[in-house]
């Protein structure tokens, strides 16, 4: 990256569709007052899982209401869209009109050829439905599916156009069509590092000078009819319990796995000069970022070296020492190989119970690529509060797990944070945030 050492970045607007809530100050209220997202999963048929519990977002219909303030043209374009937008899509669609909303963007109001969006997903797969039409058609006399015949009988039965509504690169072309943003434009499909990593692309691009505005954002699920099996096969699930809200543990000694949820969540992103020019609200600044793999020869993950490498990597971005850290946010997924590797990663560059720890999954569980970015909203809302939100449900340390974890909502939330998400693969991705008060917000 060729940067401008003149120009800074700085978060102005804010969006968020999670199990918490669908406002920024919905998510903080909750997390506040430990409050749980979890609840026993209703999208989907449990009977067929091997979950009956999940983090769903209640509030979320897919109406054109769920989509925030919009200018009657927006408004209009968005519902005539809506047909060709899956869950995952709408709600990182709602989260981008929630944002810009937020940032006090409307239509005429920026340039639209200096704004851009990056945002970022999971791959995202289709509903079954969506095919039984054209398998019924191909079925023989004894109901078996004859392959034969899908060209033919079968694939014209599917819904015209039903591709577009999984395509993990329609979030932001959904919304740089809707808001006629013509700047640079990308996704990201790296599972839960995607949030961060589309910040960092944001923040890269507008220090670059390639564009003075960006809408950043993530969305994801693990509740799906397919999807949640995969996460069994591939991923340590808690177990079932009488009380769901105590599923997610991170960190804690008797911690059984990860809670599944969904989510999403967006940043506007600008150059500090073009906020200010508009008397733009200044929320918080980027200042670093991070992004690292590491894994051994066999193909196993080595997340505490790629985490210690994204934390360090943010850290000389943002010219900081860890001492000047004020809290981290963890990934926190609550099973046992990541937890412990998470933080042995984290102690070797802070030392051992040294940064005060949050870890908002234990709320929601893992949203997927969504869930990073609702987790730097989080702390982007402590630092303007100067408080931090406890962890729900640590109770006993883990030797494994050297942490500072925070259990009340007395500790302050210091002058920055570091939000860390990584995926099970190895990949690990960090940003750097500072209050906005040191950039005159």
């Amino acid at each position: 990256m060729s940067a401008n050492p003149s120009r800074r970045v700085v978060i102005t607007g804010l969006g968020v569709i999670s199990p918490l809530g669908n406002s920024a100050d919905a998510l903080w209220e909750s997390l506040l007052a430990g409050r749980s997202g979890v609840g026993p999963l209703r999208s989907v048929p449990p009977d067929y899982l091997p979950t009956r519990y999940g983090a769903e977002v209640a509030g979320f219909t897919g109406e054109i209401d769920d989509f925030g303030p919009l200018d009657p043209a927006v408004k209009r374009t968005i519902r005539k869209g809506l047909k060709v937008m899956c869950r995952e899509i709408q709600m990182g669609v709602a989260a981008a009109q929630h944002a810009l909303h937020d940032a006090g963007l409307a239509a005429g109001g920026y340039d639209a050829d200096r704004t851009g969006v990056v945002y970022g997903s999971d791959y995202i797969m289709t509903m079954p439905d969506e095919f039984s039409e054209g398998i019924r058609h191909c079925l023989n006399e004894q109901q078996q599916f004859e392959f034969a015949r899908w060209a033919s009988q079968g694939l014209p039965k599917l819904t015209p156009l039903w591709l577009l509504k999984y395509l993990p690169n329609m979030p932001a072309s959904h919304i740089a069509i809707y808001n006629d943003l013509r700047g640079p434009n990308n996704s990201l499909t790296l599972r839960e590092a995607s949030a961060n990593l589309a910040v960092g692309e944001a923040y890269c691009t507008i220090m670059r000078g390639s564009a003075d505005t960006m809408v950043a954002g993530a969305t994801g699920t693990r509740i799906h009819p397919l999807r949640t099996i995969h996460v069994a096969l591939q991923e340590e699930l808690a177990s079932n319990g009488a009380d769901p809200a105590r599923l997610s543990r991170p960190f804690d000694l008797h911690r059984t796995g990860m809670v599944v949820g969904e989510g999403a969540a967006a940043l506007v992103l600008e150059d500090l000069a073009t906020a200010q020019a508009r008397g733009a609200r200044i929320l918080a600044e980027v200042v670093g970022y991070g992004s690292s793999t590491v894994a051994d020869r066999r193909g196993v993950a080595r997340s505490d070296v790629a985490v210690e490498n994204v934390l360090r990597s943010s850290l000389r971005v943002a010219r900081l020492e860890p001492p000047q850290v004020g809290h981290l946010h963890a990934h926190g997924l609550g099973t046992h190989r990541s937890d412990a590797q998470e933080a042995r990663g984290i102690a070797a560059v802070f030392g051992p119970h040294s940064v005060p720890v949050v870890a908002a999954k234990s709320c929601f569980g893992n949203l997927g690529a969504g869930g990073g970015m609702v987790e730097l909203i989080a702390s982007v809302l402590a630092l303007r509060n100067d408080r931090l939100f406890p962890v729900l449900n640590y109770e006993t340390p883990d030797p494994d797990c050297p942490l500072r974890v925070v259990t009340g909502s007395d500790t302050p939330a210091g002058g920055s944070f570091i939000n860390l998400s990584l995926t099970p693969q190895g990949q690990a991705s960090a940003v750097l945030v500072q209050r906005a008060e040191r950039v005159g917000g």
